[in-house]
Order: structure tokens, then sequence, then C-alpha cells
């Protein structure tokens, strides 16, 4: 496996995208967030003294996604087109999974991106519960899902 983040020094260096052709890019990342399920249920009712805790999470993986390049030192600076963050709630494992989703059309992917997302809106999620509950956890963050680009399609569960 080559690593092409380096030069032949073995100096760190951002890879050269510049011949490669814009194609349409998604890449779909989740992470879960794990608390008690008492406080997960106010958190659905709105009932977090800090506020609505999945809308300002959401806001804050949208945000994330497109400061990427500012948080991982060798991603290129893109032009997203879309980013949505989505939460499926499962009250009785007192789970909040989050799901980023992120689109461009661009020459390098948007991995990152969608995993950068649903990393800070499930940060977001703990800091805006923690004060209720300091065993909240955040696990498995995880690219579910990617189209576009020369690697293809890649679904995670799927042999590469």
């Amino acid at each position: 496996m080559m690593l092409n983040h380096f030069d032949e020094y073995g100096q760190a260096v951002m890879v050269d995208v510049s011949a490669k052709q814009p194609t349409m890019r998604t890449a779909v990342a989740r992470s879960t967030v794990r608390m008690r399920p008492e406080l997960l249920a106010l958190v659905i009712q709105g009932h977090v003294s800090k506020g609505d805790v999945l809308g300002i999470a959401r806001l804050a993986g949208i945000a994330a996604a497109k400061k990427t390049p500012d948080l991982i030192p060798l991603a290129h600076p893109l032009s997203l087109h879309a980013v949505k963050v989505d939460f499926d709630v499962d009250a009785v494992e007192g789970a909040i999974r989050v799901k980023g989703t992120v689109r461009a059309f661009e020459r390098t992917g948007v991995e990152m991106e969608a995993m950068v997302a649903v990393t800070v809106a499930a940060l977001t999620i703990y800091d805006m519960c923690k004060g209720m509950d300091k065993g909240i956890s955040i696990a498995e963050t995880v690219l579910v899902y990617k189209e576009g680009g020369k690697s293809g399609l890649y679904r995670r569960g799927e042999q590469s």
C-alpha cells in the first residue's frame, strides 16, 4: 500500500489532485451516542436546560463539515454542495445514532467531511448533556457509504 501523503523525503504533503477530473462525491458516516434512557427522554422532549440538543448538534455538525480542512491538516478545502445531519433515536437502548451525509462535485472525496460532521454533532450532544450524566459515551464513528471518484462505491460490511 502506497502512502501518498508523504514525499520522497518522508515529509508530509497535501496530495496533488489537480489532474483528477471532478465527479459527484457522496459520503455517509455514523456515530453513536449512548446515555441513560431517562436523559434521552428529556432530550427528545426538549427539556434539557441548555436547549434544543438535537437542533444545536445538527447545526454544529453542518458547520464542522465546512471546517474540515481547518481541523484535518492535509484535507483539501472543498466546495460542499450539501451537508445533512440526521438522528435516529433508540429510547430503549438509550442511543442516538448520528448520520451525516455530504455531497460535492469535486476532485477528491468527502469522507472526512462526513466523519467530522458526525463526530462534532456527537460531541455537541455530549457537551449539552454532560451536566446531567457524566457517563455519556460516543462510540463507533464509521464511514457507512461513499461513492464517486476512482475508487468507486463503498458500503460498510461489503467486501472491497
